[in-house]
C-alpha cells in the first residue's frame, strides 16, 4: 500500500508521540542557490568545493546568487563578523548555537529548505563547508540533509595536517597528478587538516621513479601553491643530506640547495628538520647549522619556523643533554620540538624538560604496521610475513587510542604517511586533533556516507572497523576473518559499477578478499604441517627417508594444490585496477613498488608454517651416515621446543608466553612502548641493518624456525623483564636462550636479586646461548630475569627461553 504525503506524515507524527523517538526530516538542497557577502580573498576556493562536490556526486550545479535569496533555498556562507549584514531570522538562529574559537564554524539547517554556515575566519568557511558536505546525503538528482542538523565546533589544537611526500620510497605518491594532489588536500581538509608537509627533491631516496610525472622539484611548487589557494599551511621536511656541516664550503654547498627550494615555493610555514634517520649530528653542530638555514629560509618566507625532533637511532644522554639545552634557549627562528618515530623519550618527559614556551608538535607513524612508532599490539606473525610492514591499514580505534594517551602534550601533528595505505587513518587523526571527544564511527560513517554514498555509511563505517578486528587475536582462530569478507562481498554483490571502481573502496576490499585467504591458508598449512610431523614421528617404524619423503610430500602441497585461487586472482585484479586509479604500488615487478613499502601482494604466498626450515633440515638429515643417526637427527627436529622433566620452554612472540612478560604499563597508556615491551618480528642478518620481508632467514643466511621471526623486546635501555614461578625451589637450573630480531645489541642479563646470568654480550652472530642459573636466584620458587643494553644501542629482545631442570 502507497501512502500519501499527507498521511505519511501524521504516521510519522503518531510514531513520535508514541514512542517518544524523533525521525530525521530531510530539508531538500537540490533547488538551492549559495550566496555569500564575503570577498573572494577570503573565501578562497570554499564555494568552488562546494560546487564541485556537490555536482560529482549529484549532477547538480549550485549557482551562486549576488542577493540573498528571499524564498529561502539557501546556502548561506559568511563570516561571523559578517552577522550584522543578515536578516535577523539568521541572524537568530545562528545566535543559538555556542560560540566558536579560531578556524570553529557555525552550521545550522533552517525551515524554509536553508543552510546557514557561518566561519570564525577564512578557515573556519572551508571546514563548515567541509562538514556539510560530510552530512549532506547526496545521490544522483539529490541534495537533502536532517533538519536537526546544528554544530557549533572549534578545533581544539592548532595543528592538524599529513605529510605527502612526493618521492619513489613511497607506496602511491609519487604517481600523483597534480590534479591528484589537489584533490586528495582538498579532501583532507574537509576533514579539518589545515596542514600540508612536503618532502624536498633531494632525501634518501632516489631522485626519480617510473611513476612521477613531472619532477619533484616542480611537484613541490604545485603543492605549495595549492595549498596556498585553499588558505593551508604549508611544511617541508628537510633532513640534512650533505656529509659535512661544519667546514665552510659544504656549508655553502647546502645553502645553496636550499635558497632555489625556499625561493620556489609559493607558501612555506616551517621546515622540520629530524636530528637523525638520515641525518645525524651532534646537537651544537646541529642547531649552528639551522642558524644558518634559517637566515635563508626567513630571507623568503618571513614568519616561517624550524622545528627538529630529537629523532636519533643510537642515542645517548649527552646528546639528549645537549640537544635541549640548545632547544631550551628559544631562538627567533625555532618554533618547537618534534615528537616522532626513534624518538626514546617520552612525550610527557619531552614537556617538562622543556620551556612551557616550546610547542611540541606529533609526527605519528600512522602508516606502518611494524618496527614503526605505534605497531599494531601483538600482531599475529601470518600477518606480519604477508601484510607486512606497510600494507593497506585502516585502524581507527587504535589511532584514536594512540592520539588521546599523547595529544595533551602537544599542539597538534602533521602525520607521517608513505601513501594512500593510511587513507582512513589520516581522515580518522584529523577528526581527533579536532576534536579528541568525536567518535570514531562519526568519522567513519562521514568517510563513507561522503566517498562511498548516503546509502553505505552504516555499512561501510561496519566493514572499516570489521578489517581492523581482523588483526585482533590469533589469525588461526579468528572467525570473524571470514565473516568481515563477507560483509565486504555483500556490499560488493549489490554496488554499483561506479563504487566497485571506487579506489577507497577497493583498498577495503581488497584486505577483506586477502586477510580470508591468509587465514584459509593459514588453516590448510598448519594442517599439512601436523600431518608431516606424524610421519616423522613414524619413522623409526616406516625408515627415516621414507618418513621424511612423506613429510615432504606433505609439505609441498600447500604450493602444488594450493586453495582459493579465485581469492588469490581477486587480490591480483585489484591491485591492477588500484594501480591504475591512484597509483598504488602492491607488487614490485609489475606495479613498480619498492621493496618492503606497500608490495603486500607479492607476499600472498608466503609459507606460514615451518616448512622452509623443516625441507632445509631433511636435506641436512639425509647427508648422514647411518639411520641411527638420520632418526636422532629426526627425534630432536621433531622434540626441538623439549625442556626435559620439569623443564620450561617459553616462544615470546606466542601469546600462551607473554604472561610471563612483565609489563609495566598498559598498551593504552604507552601505546610506542617507549617505556613497556613490545613483539618484534625479523630474525636478523649479520650484517644488515634493516631487511625488507619477515621471513625465515637470519644470521648468515640459513633458514630458520618459524619461531626466531618473532621475539619480545624493549625499546634502547629499558629493562626487558621476564617472570617465572612455580619452580623447584631446591632444584638447580640451567637456561637455554635464542636471541634474535634485527636489533643484534650487546646485551647484559640478570636476575632480580642482583645475580649475573651473563655480562654484556653480542647478538646477531649466533642465535642460541645457554647459561647457568645460580641456585640462590630461584631457591624461593621464583624468578624475573632481566636484560639491558648498552647505551646507544637499539633495544633488547629475546625470543625463546628452555628453563631445564638439572
Amino acid at each position: 500500500m502507497r501512502y500519501g504525503t499527507p498521511l505519511r506524515f501524521f504516521i510519522l507524527l503518531l510514531l513520535t508521540l508514541r514512542t517518544g523517538i524523533a525521525f530525521p526530516q530531510f530539508i531538500d538542497l537540490s533547488k538551492s542557490q549559495i550566496f555569500s557577502p564575503t570577498d573572494k580573498g577570503t573565501l578562497h576556493r570554499s564555494i568552488e568545493i562546494l560546487q564541485n562536490e556537490v555536482e560529482k556526486r549529484t549532477g547538480i550545479k549550485l549557482p551562486v546568487s549576488k542577493k540573498l535569496p528571499k524564498s529561502g533555498h539557501v546556502i548561506l556562507i559568511a563570516l561571523e563578523s559578517e552577522l550584522g549584514k543578515l536578516p535577523n531570522s539568521y541572524k537568530s538562529a545562528v545566535a543559538t548555537l555556542p560560540d566558536t574559537k579560531n578556524e570553529g564554524f557555525k552550521l545550522i539547517a533552517g525551515p524554509s529548505n536553508h543552510v546557514v554556515i557561518i566561519g570564525k575566519d577564512a578557515r573556519g568557511i572551508l571546514y563548515g563547508v567541509g562538514r556539510f558536505l560530510r552530512k549532506a546525503e547526496m545521490s544522483r538528482g539529490k541534495l537533502q540533509v536532517d533538519d536537526r542538523l546544528a554544530i557549533s565546533t572549534s578545533p581544539k589544537y592548532p595543528m592538524r595536517g599529513h605529510q605527502l611526500g612526493y618521492r619513489p620510497k613511497t607506496n602511491a605518491y609519487d604517481a600523483f597528478t597534480v590534479a591528484g594532489f589537489d584533490q586528495y588536500i582538498r579532501e583532507l581538509a574537509l576533514f579539518g587538516a589545515n596542514t600540508i608537509e612536503i618532502l624536498p627533491p633531494r632525501t634518501d631516496d632516489d631522485v626519480t621513479s617510473r611513476h612521477m610525472k613531472i619532477p619533484a622539484a616542480q611537484m613541490i611548487v604545485e603543492q605549495s601553491r595549492i595549498c596556498k589557494s585553499y588558505g593551508l599551511d604549508v611544511s617541508i621536511w628537510y633532513p640534512n643530506m650533505g656529509k659535512n656541516y661544519v667546514h665552510p664550503d659544504s656549508i655553502s654547498k647546502e645553502l645553496a640547495e636550499r635558497d632555489q627550494v625556499f625561493a620556489r615555493l609559493p607558501r612555506l610555514d616551517g621546515v622540520f628538520v629530524p636530528a637523525g634517520d638520515p641525518g645525524e649530528l651532534e646537537p651544537d653542530v646541529l642547531f649552528a647549522w639551522l642558524e644558518k638555514e634559517a637566515a635563508v629560509l626567513r630571507k623568503y618566507h618571513p614568519n616561517a619556523k624550524i622545528w627538529v625532533s630529537p629523532q636519533v637511532f643510537r642515542p645517548t644522554q649527552k646528546w639528549f643533554d645537549a640537544f635541549f639545552s640548545h632547544a631550551n634557549k628559544e631562538y627567533p627562528w625555532f618554533g618547537g620540538v618534534v615528537f616522532g618515530p626513534w624518538v626514546k623519550i617520552p612525550a610527557q618527559k619531552i614537556r617538562q624538560i622543556l620551556k612551557p614556551t616550546i610547542p611540541i608538535r606529533h609526527y605519528p607513524d600512522i602508516t606502518h604496521n611494524y618496527s614503526a612508532q605505534y605497531p599494531v599490539p601483538h600482531w599475529d606473525l601470518a600477518w606480519a610475513m604477508t601484510l607486512g610492514r606497510e600494507s593497506i591499514n585502516p585502524r581507527p580505534f587504535d589511532e584514536k587510542a594512540i592520539h588521546n594517551a599523547l595529544d595533551e602534550y602537544g599542539i597538534g601533528s602533521v602525520s607521517y604517511s608513505e601513501g594512500t595505505n593510511d587513507d582512513v587513518n589520516k581522515f580518522v587523526w584529523s577528526d581527533q586533533d579536532w576534536d579528541p571527544e568525536m567518535s570514531v564511527m562519526e568519522t567513519l560513517r562521514d568517510y563513507s556516507r561522503l566517498f562511498w554514498g548516503p546509502e553505505y555509511q552504516e555499512a561501510g563505517a561496519q566493514a572499516i572497523m570489521d578489517l581492523e578486528k581482523n588483526w585482533r587475536g590469533e589469525v588461526l582462530t579468528n572467525e570473524g576473518i571470514d565473516l568481515t569478507l563477507r560483509q565486504w562481498q555483500l556490499m560488493e554483490k549489490n554496488a554499483p559499477l561506479k563504487l566497485l571502481q571506487n579506489a577507497r573502496f577497493q583498498m577495503g576490499l581488497i584486505r577483506a578478499y586477502f586477510d580470508a585467504y591468509t587465514r584459509q591458508r593459514l588453516v590448510y598449512e598448519t594442517e599439512l604441517e601436523q600431518k608431516a610431523r606424524r610421519a616423522l614421528a613414524a619413522a623409526a617404524a616406516m625408515g627415516a627417508i621414507k618418513a621424511i619423503r612423506e613429510a615432504e610430500n606433505t609439505l609441498q602441497k600447500a604450493w602444488k594444490e594450493p586453495i582459493l585461487p579465485d581469492y588469490q586472482q581477486k587480490c591480483h585484479d585489484l591491485a591492477d585496477s588500484l594501480y591504475k586509479s591512484i597509483g598504488a604500488q602492491l607488487t614490485i615487478k609489475k606495479h613498480g613498488a619498492m621493496s618492503g613499502r606497500g608490495n603486500f601482494i607479492d607476499l600472498i604466498n608466503m609459507p606460514l608454517n615451518d616448512a622452509p626450515y623443516l625441507l632445509d633440515q631433511f636435506k641436512r638429515i639425509e647427508k648422514l651416515a647411518s639411520e641411527a643417526e638420520m632418526l636422532r637427527e629426526i627425534d630432536q627436529l621433531l622434540h626441538r621446543t623439549d625442556p626435559g622433566p620439569g623443564g620450561f620452554y617459553d616462544h615470546f612472540g606466542d601469546p600462551e608466553s607473554w604472561y610471563r612478560v612483565v609489563p609495566n604499563l598498559s598498551w593504552e597508556e604507552d601505546p610506542g612502548s617507549l617505556q613497556s615491551p613490545r613483539i618484534g618480528f625479523g630474525v636478523g642478518l649479520v650484517g644488515e641493518e634493516w631487511v625488507d620481508e619477515i621471513q625465515a632467514t637470519g644470521f648468515k643466511g640459513q633458514v630458520t624456525p618459524r619461531a626466531w621471526m618473532k621475539q619480545a623486546k624493549t625499546l634502547y635501555d629499558q629493562p626487558l623483564k621476564i617472570r617465572y614461578d612455580h619452580l623447584d625451589p631446591d632444584a638447580t637450573y640451567r637456561i637455554r636462550i635464542s636471541y634474535t630480531g634485527r636489533f643484534r645489541s650487546r646485551m647484559r642479563m640478570t636476575t632480580d636479586d642482583g645475580q649475573t646470568i651473563h655480562d654484556f654480550i653480542q647478538t646477531g652472530e649466533q642465535p642460541t646461548f645457554e647459561f647457568n642459573v645460580p641456585k640462590a636466584a630461584t631457591s624461593d620458587g621464583k624468578v624475573t630475569f632481566e636484560w639491558t643494553c648498552g647505551e646507544g644501542e637499539r633495544g633488547s629482545q629475546v625470543t625463546e627461553i628452555w628453563l631445564m631442570k638439572q
